[in-house]
């Protein structure tokens, strides 16, 4: 494994974190970190049901925390985001706004994912700033925590519904 990616794994296991606390609150366990001269400067984890938010994603949380530790709406040259599953619309919007240098994502997302899956923004040309994307570090452990969340969540309801007509 070359130092690069042992670095991006370290980092993506922090996210894998995040992500177990989400599931932990009942949330689609989504995790992610931002990273900044090789220090985290800033976290977060999907909370749009706890927090009653819909843009409580974990992508955003992480954003938020960072834009307060470095007390600047736009992230430092080096800022790099690891993310356990690949953002949606509305944080690849976030993300440029923010001015991050790069994105790296665990389990890619078939119906929303806006990288490189059902919708590849960047190839509009409309964005004044992209950041590079890279895809699939650590995906195993990010998509088996996802299907695990699911699959549980799906056995939850129907033992639901048969309590209800036992």
């Amino acid at each position: 494994m070359t130092d690069v990616l042992k670095i991006d794994s370290e980092w993506m296991q922090l996210a894998l974190e995040q992500a177990t606390i989400a599931a932990s609150k009942g949330e689609v366990p989504v995790g992610a970190v931002i990273v900044s001269q090789n220090k985290i400067i800033g976290s977060g984890f999907n909370a749009p049901i706890t927090l009653n938010d819909p843009t409580a994603h974990a992508e955003v949380q992480a954003l938020r925390d960072a834009c307060q530790n470095t007390q600047n709406y736009r992230l430092p040259d080096d800022a790099v985001m690891y993310v356990t599953l690949e953002p949606c619309t509305m944080c690849v919007g976030a993300l440029v706004h923010a001015r991050v240098s790069k994105v790296v994502f665990g389990a890619t997302e078939p119906k929303a994912g806006s990288l490189i899956s059902a919708r590849k923004l960047f190839e509009t040309g409309y964005y004044n700033h992209q950041f590079l994307v890279e895809s699939g570090c650590l995906h195993e452990q990010c998509s088996q925590q996802l299907s695990h969340f699911f699959k549980m969540r799906r056995e939850q309801k129907r033992l639901s519904r048969l309590q209800e007509k036992g």
